[in-house]
């Protein structure tokens, strides 16, 4: 049965229409189309460097993958910072449980990860006491995370530290959080109180949904209820839409962002206003990303798979619209900007110029995937949009930042530690 046409006259319907990555994608190209046709103010596009940038993507791709396996772009990557295989850890720390009462606990540790993963800053370390390594910006948000998951600073339950819940969420601080992530006045971590404003109001989100995420307000809920969706498959493996894992997310855990953006008071989390985005009834005017929610929507492919359970539709998901692959657009040259003093001046996140970039991004990467497959001689079912980015143009975005700033972004952004 195909669902029906949100009315976007209606708040509600106007929301729902906006979590879509359709809707996501349509207003992109839209953007792009209007920075091809030389109508925008913030940016030019040369169409002859997305091959250029593509190369570099495949070439580093070789390198970093040479036998051709590219794992997902997904926080379990992060997990495995210094060759150390913290999934491996976190099986040993569960011992013999069943696959259910694993993805939970693996879910659990995704989600609060992924929204602690927001940019950094420069000046921030985390020193591993196991390994003896030190990690900075995703990659040590990473590691920190798993260490305070399995310290069980998570959960309300000293007996069940592996794991995550509304209790344990209610009363985090950010003091014990900027402990737990070695934070100093020397080692300044971005964003720290809005980081921690976002676990309290998840937790707050997760009790407020009991049949979604069970009497304890555990995020791995999520787990039970897509298998209840998915227990009516007639397949042999059971089979879940990675789209149905974004909008069950979405539709639950949208009311955790700032609430500065909505709609008659729904909240719309990651979307921005932008004055060229023409559509229509309430919807007018609003760029939808969804970043955090897709990149969660990426971190818990693997765990539902881990399960037996076969995720489907990966490609309807979007390249991420962060600072490392917008980065690799402009560095490589594909993107110029237009604004006087634009290397130079803070931007925040609501600026029509960095929610103008977002979208030509999310436009650009779907453009750029086809150029990378076909460099490296590959289909879009052998590497799907997910292993384009971990191969990549994630990684090229960052190579590109160190040759050329010593790892800085391209783009000055003022974060609270929400959305970049």
């Amino acid at each position: 049965m195909t669902a029906a046409v949100p009315d976007t006259r209606t708040p509600a319907g106007a929301v729902r229409a906006l979590r879509s990555t359709a809707a996501v994608r349509q207003r992109a190209q839209q953007l792009l189309a209007r920075a091809r046709a030389g109508a925008s103010h913030a940016f030019a596009v040369d169409d002859a460097a997305l091959s250029v940038a593509a190369r570099t993507v495949a070439e580093l791709t070789r390198q970093r993958f040479p036998d051709g396996r590219i794992p997902y772009h997904s926080r379990w990557r992060h997990f495995e910072a210094g060759g150390v295989d913290r999934a491996g850890q976190l099986d040993a720390l569960l011992g013999p449980v069943d696959a259910a009462t694993r993805a939970r606990a693996q879910i659990d540790l995704a989600l609060v990860s992924v929204l602690l993963d927001a940019g950094a800053g420069p000046q921030w370390t985390y020193r591993e006491a196991a390994s003896g390594q030190n990690f900075s910006r995703s990659e040590g948000l990473g590691v920190a995370s798993f260490h305070a998951f399995t310290g069980g600073l998570f959960s309300s339950d000293p007996l069940q530290p592996l794991r995550v819940d509304a209790a344990g969420l209610a009363v985090l601080s950010a003091e014990c959080l900027g402990d737990a992530f070695q934070v100093t006045a020397d080692n300044p971590l971005v964003g720290l109180a809005g980081r921690t404003q976002v676990l309290r109001q998840l937790g707050e989100a997760l009790k407020a949904q009991p049949d979604t995420f069970g009497p304890a307000g555990r995020p791995g809920g999520l787990y039970d209820a897509l298998c209840h969706a998915a227990a009516a498959d007639t397949e042999p493996v059971r089979t879940i839409a990675a789209h149905h894992i974004l909008v069950l997310l979405l539709n639950t855990l949208s009311a955790i962002w700032p609430a500065q953006n909505t709609i008659h008071g729904l909240a719309l989390g990651d979307c921005w206003q932008h004055p060229a985005v023409a559509s229509e009834g309430l919807t007018a005017g609003w760029m939808p990303f969804h970043k955090l929610s897709q990149w969660l929507t990426y971190s818990l492919l693997e765990p539902f798979e881990w399960s037996g359970l076969r995720v489907t539709g990966i490609d309807a998901l979007t390249g991420l619209p962060e600072y490392r692959n917008g980065g690799l657009l402009i560095d490589a040259g594909v993107l110029r900007p237009l604004p006087n003093g634009w290397a130079t001046r803070s931007w925040s996140a609501g600026d029509a110029f960095i929610v103008e970039w977002r979208a030509l991004t999310v436009a650009l990467l779907d453009e750029l995937a086809p150029l990378v497959r076909a460099e490296l001689g590959l289909s879009a079912e052998q590497m799907p949009l997910a292993c384009v980015l971990e191969g990549g143009t994630w990684a090229a975005g960052r190579a590109l930042a160190q040759r050329l700033r010593n790892g800085l972004p391209p783009l000055n952004i003022v974060s609270d530690g929400t959305v970049f």
